[in-house]
């Protein structure tokens, strides 16, 4: 069998360069015969990589890097009648992916000795149809201003930060934030009206938070859908609030939630409406997303992945949850900020 590590030089501070002929190891002791191609500045170098080596009959891609090093290897093989297995080594800086999966984001080899259990999980893929252009993504989809802060946060704040991050982006984005009328069709209905955000999950870690879709499945079929109706800053003070306890969020009147297969989201005027793909701007509005049911499969640790329920101990987050519970409007002023 044959194997090809696609790794980015610069995440995790070089970390994978440094290690990388202990992980070549692994991957031989496993009984892959086994290769590297390095990344570069060129776009879509891991994606053209990943698609020659699928084409090529390698056995296993191993995506090494961050979460958008595993997205261009998954575009580059997700088109293909013939996929070859992946394997995840997360560098990354919130590594959304693979604590998903529970694949270990702390110590590089462990992550890559998970090969030596032989086990896979088949995942599902998202495809997003823009201007008859597809693309493919892993954990996100979605619209709306709100959505702009998983691409708006610099990757050194998220480096230095991690989710709070995206608290502090976040707060400087709520001025900002206005509602946009949308029109949405999805397996249960239609929604129209307005909304400051609208996306879709495929899994429950979304910006480092493990609560956004509390109950998502890795390999269902259906996205996870969450449309946030209201666009006025206190309510969405209130709503991070309940996210983060617990996710209540998804039962409050002002979030529609719902598991579909299929979506169709466009604005329903002129207003623009720019489409994140796993974090990455991916165009605009209209588009189409489609659930491809268990299209790669991916090796992990296939009881970790099963097991449910989530610790809610962060420090940070239960002292947010404690200053919004108690804020009215009043404590906010004319720019948004908390007074």
């Amino acid at each position: 069998m044959r194997a090809r590590i696609i790794y980015n030089p610069s995440a995790g501070r070089e970390l994978i360069k440094k290690n990388l002929v202990d992980i070549l190891q692994i991957y031989e002791n496993a009984g892959y015969e086994t290769s590297v191609f390095e990344t570069t500045p060129k776009k879509h170098s891991a994606l053209d990589e990943a698609n020659r080596a699928a084409k090529a009959g390698f056995d296993l891609i191993i995506a090494a890097g961050g979460d958008g090093t595993i997205n261009e290897v998954v575009n580059g093989i997700a088109e293909l009648e013939k996929r070859p297995k992946i394997a995840i080594i997360p560098a990354g800086t919130t590594n959304d992916y693979a604590r998903a999966l529970h694949i270990p984001r702390n110590n590089l080899l462990d992550a890559a000795k998970l090969v030596q259990k032989k086990e896979t999980i088949k995942m599902d893929v998202g495809k997003a149809i823009m201007d008859e252009k597809e693309t493919y993504f892993i954990n996100i989809g979605g619209g709306g201003l709100l959505t702009e802060l998983t691409y708006d946060v610099p990757s050194t704040l998220k480096s230095v930060f991690g989710s709070l991050a995206y608290f502090v982006k976040g707060a400087e984005m709520l001025p900002r934030i206005k509602p946009i009328p949308m029109h949405i069709e999805y397996d249960e209905g239609i929604y129209e009206g307005t909304a400051s955000m609208f996306f879709i999950a495929l899994t429950n870690s979304v910006g480092g938070f493990e609560q956004i879709a509390p109950d998502a499945l890795l390999d269902d079929g259906k996205f996870t859908m969450i449309v946030v109706k209201t666009a006025s800053q206190i309510e969405i003070l209130h709503l991070v609030a309940l996210l983060l306890n617990g996710g209540r969020h998804i039962d409050h009147p002002n979030i529609l939630y719902a598991k579909t297969s299929k979506i169709h989201a466009r604005p329903a005027n002129d207003s623009r409406m720019m489409i994140n793909l796993d974090g990455e701007y991916g165009g605009d509005a209209p588009v189409t997303f489609i659930n491809l049911h268990q299209h790669i499969e991916i090796i992990a640790n296939s009881e970790d992945v099963s097991a449910t329920g989530y610790a809610f101990d962060h420090a940070e987050e239960e002292a947010f949850i404690k200053e919004v519970e108690g804020l009215t409007q009043e404590d906010i002023d004319g720019d948004g900020k908390v007074s």
